[in-house]
């Protein structure tokens, strides 16, 4: 029987969490952290800083984004983009190890007479057609053709945008890069290594993205594991963690306090999953950090609920806009609200919570994070709200200028 205190240790070393932040950040360290996490979502959202960013200035500190985005968008890139975790970036040499969810998707959207593919196949075509006429192409491009177009079928831009999204959830356009934000697309054989398109046996793939996933989890449920690669085939996720354990790779294990209907929750420990001795670190967590991104593991793992609020109506908000987890010690200890103000070079502290647990010295460490963090996105000043029960004691730690709510 392992704690829970045994359970976060392992899981947060096996997050990378157990190691000091190293002195200088560099390729060589970011390629760590995402072998580690074996892949990094992406969200658009931008209030403080792109989620793909925050899992590696969680675990490493302050670093230069533009060695990620060199390493994610250059081209020819070890990294490319799929639907893994949702959308987000895996090592280009996976993409065969998701054949089995490109047939899946193309089944279940492509393949029907009313699916789009169908009902919008001259459009379709001609998007082949113009990435292997003229490689690599960013949505602005295709749209300057059609504005360009004299004669022929005038088509809606979204169905040009839609055909490009399709093409790469079936696996026959990749993503090629970035500029700024902006998805630059590819057929697929453009930019994905040869090797690397040879499909996995869907078994197969199955059970190294389970092994992958305990590996990154270090002990975890059947449902912890399927959501790392959101494997909705219980079955086959099950079947797979039986192969690992035969093989030695999976241990079974029971955790204190997880159960269901007041049975214990079947769990397994990774073979390699080592329990730190002390967790020190002080972190701010993107929603979509694996340590919290399946809400149910965050709830059994740390007691913590959360939830993200972007599309709750302003006036039903309980915590803010994009709330951040507090991560301190092997405990999620409260959640911030932040906003990079640019235009002021000021990091606004929207609101600010406190957890029921947190150490005496909570306030003191999550200011001298808020620092490193503000620093990290080249702000010169930090201002915290009034709205939240852990604003005064962070503004006092701070020293900081207030601000009412916006």
């Amino acid at each position: 029987m392992l704690t829970i205190a045994d359970a976060r240790h392992l899981a947060l070393a096996a997050q990378g969490f157990a190691r000091p932040r190293p002195a200088a950040v560099g390729t060589r360290q970011l390629n760590l952290v995402l072998a580690r996490l074996a892949t990094l979502q992406i969200d658009s959202v931008n209030v403080f800083a792109r989620s793909h960013y925050l899992p590696l200035y969680s675990r490493l500190g302050p670093y230069d984004p533009q060695l990620l985005d060199r390493l994610l968008f250059q081209r020819r890139a070890p990294y490319t983009e799929y639907w893994a975790h949702v959308a987000a970036f895996i090592p280009a040499g996976d993409w065969g190890l998701f054949g089995f969810r490109m047939r899946e998707l193309r089944e279940r959207y492509g393949s029907g007479p009313d699916s789009f593919l169908q009902t919008h196949r001259d459009i379709v075509d001609w998007v082949r057609a113009e990435l292997a006429d003229r490689g690599p192409l960013r949505p602005a491009q295709f749209d300057h053709e059609l504005r360009r177009a004299t004669r022929g079928p005038w088509w809606d831009w979204d169905a040009v945008k839609n055909s490009l999204e399709h093409l790469w959830l079936f696996g026959e356009v990749a993503i090629a890069g970035r500029r700024g934000f902006e998805r630059t697309y590819a057929l697929a054989d453009q930019v994905i290594p040869d090797a690397a398109r040879v499909e996995v046996p869907r078994a197969d793939a199955v059970r190294e993205l389970v092994r992958r996933a305990a590996r990154a989890y270090g002990v975890a449920t059947a449902s912890d594991l399927a959501d790392y690669w959101r494997i909705r085939d219980r079955r086959a996720v099950l079947t797979a963690v039986a192969e690992l354990v035969d093989a030695g790779e999976l241990a079974p294990v029971r955790v204190e306090g997880w159960t269901s209907s007041g049975r214990p929750l079947p769990a397994w420990r990774h073979h390699d999953a080592v329990r730190a001795r002390s967790i020190d670190a002080t972190a701010i967590l993107t929603p979509f950090d694996p340590v919290v991104w399946f809400r149910d593991r965050a709830e059994r793992l740390f007691g913590f609920e959360y939830r993200i609020e972007i599309y709750t109506p302003a006036p039903q908000r309980r915590y803010g806009y994009y709330s951040l987890p507090v991560l301190m010690g092997d405990a999620v200890v409260g959640r911030v609200d932040l906003k990079a103000d640019r235009s002021r070079s000021t990091l606004l502290v929207q609101s600010a919570w406190w957890e029921p647990h947190r150490p005496v010295e909570a306030a003191d460490r999550l200011a001298d994070e808020l620092r490193t963090a503000a620093r990290w996105q080249g702000l010169d000043e930090i201002s915290v709200g009034r709205w939240g029960d852990a604003a005064d004691e962070v503004a006092g730690a701070l020293s900081a200028a207030r601000h009412d709510r916006t």
